[in-house]
């Protein structure tokens, strides 16, 4: 199986990302990206949801294009990623260290949010690229990715994860899912 380099972060014109969806995998194919999950924020002005279905069926791309969403919880105003394969759905719990969380308090909200019937897969351990290293512990019990959130051209290409998988959604998800990826961080501050 292939080394497969992907970001499941990413923001586009739709939410506040300053790039088209277009635009954007063309910065991630440049980089030598096989993945990317385009993940804009579910309750933005800007997302009309039958334009940004639109707009992802008119994507072409070397690149496997995930369909995501980055929702809110509300009842914490935490942020959720929602990336959709086929018949696969991953749920990450987005950017705790922007939320300045404590990992007892990280804990607290991934109990809340799976209470509430969302089943999470996945924490951050990078904010904007930049590694968090509070958030790489066994005592929060999901799969810790690295992604770069990507909003802007500072932020592209900062850090990602490397899956062996076929090149196909639902593999490279259920990869994620078991914990069969590398983490890497490409930035420092």
């Amino acid at each position: 199986m292939a080394l497969l380099r992907g970001n499941l972060h990413a923001h586009t014109t739709f939410s506040d990302g300053v790039r088209s969806p277009s635009a954007l995998l063309r910065e991630y194919e440049v980089r030598g990206y096989d993945f990317l999950a385009i993940t804009d924020h579910e309750d933005h002005e800007n997302l009309s949801y039958p334009a940004y279905a639109r707009a992802f069926d008119r994507l072409t791309s070397r690149l496997l294009v995930f369909r995501g969403l980055e929702l809110d919880f509300t009842p914490l105003s935490q942020h959720v990623g929602r990336i959709v394969g086929e018949r696969e759905i991953l749920h990450v719990l987005n950017h705790p260290a922007r939320y300045k969380l404590s990992v007892q308090e990280t804990v607290e909200r991934i109990r809340i949010i799976t209470a509430a019937g969302l089943s999470l897969d996945a924490v951050e351990v990078t904010d904007t690229g930049f590694y968090r290293p509070l958030y790489d512990t066994d005592e929060i019990p999901l799969v810790k990715i690295a992604t770069d959130d990507a909003h802007r051209p500072p932020h592209f290409g900062r850090a990602w994860i490397e899956v062996e998988a076929r090149p196909d959604r639902d593999a490279i998800l259920r990869a994620i899912r078991a914990g069969d990826f590398r983490k890497v961080i490409a930035a420092s501050e």
